[in-house]
């Protein structure tokens, strides 16, 4: 079989500096990588910053990512991209795509002559891509996440040029239906869109194999939620804590830091549920598992997710779920065993909601079996097939 030479991009990929940013990614794009027939070189570029000095904050963070690296067995350039603020979202995708013609043009000089730009995340990151497949002569796939169809087709600049990408592009995917929805009524074409839902690492979670002695461990002694994620506004973790004086005896985890902790905590004080409330802070993905895996449901109030991870990690640990019915959750959460959707995004659907999966719990082993559905091999067989027909090798 003939050797397509994929070109990963895409700024949403972890790095030295962050190795959370876009950990999914790197899970799909290992899997991809291992199927027959595929080489794979990611390009994940950062914005550039002169200095390193931690006095500058976050921008800093990016001066500090190394120009390249090997994640799983991925070669991963990490060239730099000139970012504007001042100028809005116009100029972005340009302003990327000229950064990396250079690199690109290097490459392919260096023996990598790659057959498809695969790109993630469609602004700027897919229209970019688009732009250097115009200038090279070269076919690209495009796949959508969330926030690149729910937020970015508010700017018209953007939307415009989202719709070019797309109609240029030679595939586009989705990771659940309500994405491909979404940019069809954006303009696509509803056949150019196929939705390719995302997996989870199935060894990495798992069930407990003492679930009783990993709860004494952790000190879960009363019925207990989890709601993992950043700390921003848009994870909703204050809808659970809001709920919590309505759910008396049950106490609450939050894994993850953010800006929105320091509120968070003092929200915990205000309402008299302290300490019912653990922050765990970061925490490892290698770690999560028990956290969730120790629970009794995970509760995701999120106001926008293109496709959820947690959730299908958490059934994976057999651990069911409560979500808002948002974007991809309720593509995800379609069966009993799975959890329930909440009603609405609030407070008091968080109540009846959580009060509702508690008094009937799913057999912890159906919601596993329900969660080995969503497998990686999988999202990375559907994907390769895609590949093979953009490089025009298709049977």
């Amino acid at each position: 079989m003939h050797a397509i030479k994929v070109l990963g991009l895409s700024t949403l990929f972890p790095n030295a500096a962050q190795p959370r940013h876009g950990i999914f990614l790197l899970h799909r794009l290992a899997h991809l990588a291992q199927v027959d027939g595929i080489r794979l070189r990611m390009v994940a570029p950062v914005p550039w910053f002169p200095w390193s000095n931690p006095a500058f904050g976050r921008y800093a963070m990016y001066a500090r990512v190394p120009r390249r690296s090997e994640q799983r067995g991925i070669e991963v350039l990490h060239p730099r991209y000139p970012v504007l603020p001042k100028l809005g979202m116009t100029i972005a995708p340009a302003l990327l795509a000229a950064a990396l013609l250079p690199k690109l043009l290097a490459m392919r000089r260096a023996g990598f002559d790659f057959d498809v730009i695969d790109s993630y995340y469609l602004y700027p990151d897919g229209v970019a891509a688009a732009l250097l497949g115009a200038w090279l002569n070269r076919p690209v796939l495009l796949t959508a996440f969330g926030t690149d169809v729910s937020l970015v087709p508010r700017h018209a600049a953007a939307r415009a040029q989202i719709r070019w990408a797309v109609a240029r592009a030679a595939g586009v995917t989705a990771v659940c239906q309500a994405l491909k929805d979404g940019l069809v009524e954006a303009g696509a074409a509803a056949g150019k869109v196929q939705v390719i839902l995302h997996g989870v690492d199935q060894d990495l979670f798992s069930p407990p194999a003492d679930r009783m002695a990993l709860r004494r461990r952790l000190g879960f002694d009363r019925p207990t939620l989890i709601s993992a994620g950043h700390l921003i506004a848009r994870k909703g973790h204050d809808l659970l804590i809001a709920a919590l004086p309505e759910l008396p005896g049950t106490d609450l985890v939050i894994a993850g830091d953010g800006p929105e902790e320091a509120a968070l905590r003092q929200l915990t004080v205000r309402l008299g549920v302290a300490g019912r409330v653990r922050f765990q802070g970061h925490v490892e993905q290698a770690q999560l598992p028990a956290l969730i895996g120790a629970a009794d449901a995970l509760v995701l109030c999120s106001d926008r997710e293109g496709i959820a991870n947690v959730l299908m990690e958490a059934m994976a640990c057999g651990t069911p779920v409560a979500a808002t019915p948002v974007w991809g959750s309720p593509e995800v959460v379609t069966a009993p065993q799975a959890g329930i959707l909440l009603r609405d995004r609030s407070a008091g659907a968080v109540v009846e909601g959580v009060r509702r999966l508690l008094a009937n719990l799913p057999d912890r082993a159906a919601t596993r079996r329900y969660g080995e559905r969503f497998a990686w091999s999988d999202t990375a067989a559907r994907h390769a097939a895609l590949i093979r027909r953009a490089a025009g090798t298709a049977p």
